[in-house]
């Protein structure tokens, strides 16, 4: 068994980790523990009751927080003409069509965020190989491939998370930085939740939000009451 740094013994002895806070509780908390000398995020892991093997039961979705990440996602836009100088104009980071596409299977990766135009989706599902297994395929479901590419592109900058289920049926997402506001990271959290109630897929049954964990990016996991947080309630089908 590994050895506790002396940072973790510390950590021990300021909180219960097998305690269920509130969410204002919880992010003050998760505060308290940070001891890093950055602004770290503040992320969640969310278990869902799913089973991922089941392609009706996997969620996914994108969703805007209303007070940001505290990150500034570079971007990549698919497109050409009209659509290209829009999604400049909107603050893309790198907009491009059949010279983007060739840049990113010659290895080409320094964006978080994709969006493509319908009309280049031929050319980019080239790169689902590259591209899906990182996260970064456009998708309509996120709302990446679309044709309003100016909006698409507003949004990310804004603070669109993307959302998807792994192998466990967990949902990892930034909420935030320590630097926010107790209520900013609250409202975010209640935001992100809501979301994900709102996707529950029907196939799936009994108790849908399991856990709710909270943790800065050098910080230990704090619990949240999985039946009260974000004020969405865990329901039973």
């Amino acid at each position: 068994m590994a050895k506790l740094t002396k940072a973790q013994k510390e950590q021990g002895h300021l909180y219960d980790p097998t305690e269920l806070f509130d969410d204002r509780a919880g992010v003050q908390l998760v505060k308290k523990l940070s001891r890093a000398k950055f602004d770290e995020s503040i992320d969640v892991a969310v278990r869902l009751g799913v089973d991922v093997r089941h392609s009706d039961q996997v969620v996914r979705g994108a969703v805007v927080l209303p007070n940001g990440t505290g990150k500034n996602p570079r971007v990549a836009v698919f497109a050409k003409g009209d659509k290209a100088k829009e999604a400049q104009d909107a603050g893309a980071d790198i907009v491009g069509a059949e010279e983007l596409v060739e840049k990113v299977q010659g290895g080409w990766l320094q964006f978080d965020t994709a969006v493509a135009t319908p009309d280049m989706m031929a050319l980019v599902g080239r790169l689902g190989k590259l591209l899906g297994p990182r996260g970064l395929m456009p998708n309509p479901r996120t709302g990446t491939v679309t044709f309003d590419v100016a909006s698409a592109v507003r949004e990310i900058k804004a603070g669109k998370v993307e959302y998807r289920t792994e192998k466990a049926g967990i949902v990892h997402a930034t909420i935030g930085r320590i630097s926010f506001a107790d209520d900013a990271l609250v409202e975010n959290l209640a935001v992100l939740l809501e979301a994900l109630v709102k996707a529950k897929p029907q196939a799936s049954k009994g108790q849908y939000i399991k856990t709710v964990t909270l943790s800065s990016t050098m910080g230990p996991g704090v619990k949240l009451n999985p039946l009260t947080a974000g004020k969405a309630l865990a329901t039973t089908a």
